[in-house]
């Protein structure tokens, strides 16, 4: 392969790779044919980006080429290619499992509300507890606070007065 297809190979690749992961599933299954179409397919690069591609497909709800791709690579002549491609068909051809109705949360589409709801909206059933001023008027009741002195922070005072005189004693 040319140096320079090489590095056409080698670009699509990472920008197939990057556009997954910011969850762009077409944009990387479009870079990634590229690339596919421009590298032996039975090198190690190629292996890769057959199995980035099979992954690509699946996330952009193309389970037939992901197969197909799969099926490709259980036949790469690069062990670590075939083991991933059957790993993958295996997960692909998994039986979908049926989650119970109660399992599951409904998400409201809030794309349909006007731009006055949305603003009605944003910050409902958020409670302010402040004065016109600006401060924020205390929770507790301060009159109710027990106010006595307490011998606990005179006892405490005196245990770690004679742990510090004993730490200085010893060293």
């Amino acid at each position: 392969m040319k140096t320079e297809s090489l590095e056409i190979v080698k670009d699509n690749y990472e920008a197939g790779k990057n556009a997954f992961e910011r969850g762009q599933y077409s944009a990387s299954v479009e870079y990634l044919e590229k690339a596919s179409g421009l590298v032996n397919p039975n090198s190690q690069l190629g292996g890769d980006v057959l199995l980035w591609l099979a992954i690509a497909y699946e996330a952009a709800g193309k389970q037939a080429e992901a197969r197909a791709v799969c099926q490709q690579l259980q036949s790469h002549p690069s062990l670590e290619a075939r083991k991933e491609g059957k790993r993958l068909l295996y997960i692909l051809e998994a039986p979908q499992l049926q989650r119970p109705e109660a399992w599951m949360s409904k998400i409201p589409d809030l794309g349909s509300m006007s731009e006055s709801e949305v603003k009605y909206r944003r910050g409902a059933g958020v409670a302010k507890s402040s004065t016109s001023q600006g401060r924020v008027e205390p929770e507790v009741d301060l009159t109710q606070v027990n106010r006595e002195d307490n011998r606990f922070i005179w006892v405490a005072l005196i245990v770690a007065s004679l742990t510090i005189c004993g730490f200085i004693w010893l060293s």
